[in-house]
């Protein structure tokens, strides 16, 4: 192997490690109190980080970052931060061991569902709701 092919096949080797897992997903969001206290009660986390921008929630092996809108041009420009009223682009799904129960606990806290719990055809049962930053969470089973 030349000098040339070790290199590019050491560069590969490290570049195959990627990707690893998604370590944390940030969430632009208008109210950051609103969000904050939405997460701390309908999904009993603490916070994990916090300062005047943001709000961490750790969800096991990924961090929830709830980041003010005024903030999010800095990690994303050039690419424009979307109003909620744009539409949904993406949804998280968080397995339960029983949607009807999360479901009759999500109304005691407060949550309007958007659909559900239903049973889908792809054979597992679902029911959706959506935060005060306008993101789309799922509870499957």
């Amino acid at each position: 192997m030349s000098a040339e092919q070790d290199q590019s096949h050491e560069q590969g080797s490290t570049a195959g490690a990627w990707p690893g897992g998604i370590s944390a997903i940030t969430l632009f969001v208008e109210d950051i109190d609103a969000a904050k206290r939405f997460y701390q009660e309908v999904f009993g986390l603490p916070v994990h980080y916090e300062d005047d921008a943001s709000a961490v929630f750790d969800f096991g092996n990924t961090l929830i970052n709830l980041l003010r809108v005024a903030n999010a041009p800095e990690l994303i420009a050039p690419a424009p931060v979307a109003p909620p009223e744009a539409g949904a682009r993406l949804q998280f799904t968080i397995q339960v061991a029983d949607v009807d129960a999360v479901c009759a606990e999500l109304a005691r806290r407060g949550v309007v569902l958007l659909n559900g719990p239903m049973d889908r055809p792809w054979g597992i049962r679902t029911a959706t709701f959506r935060d005060p930053g306008g993101h789309i969470w799922e509870i499957a089973r």
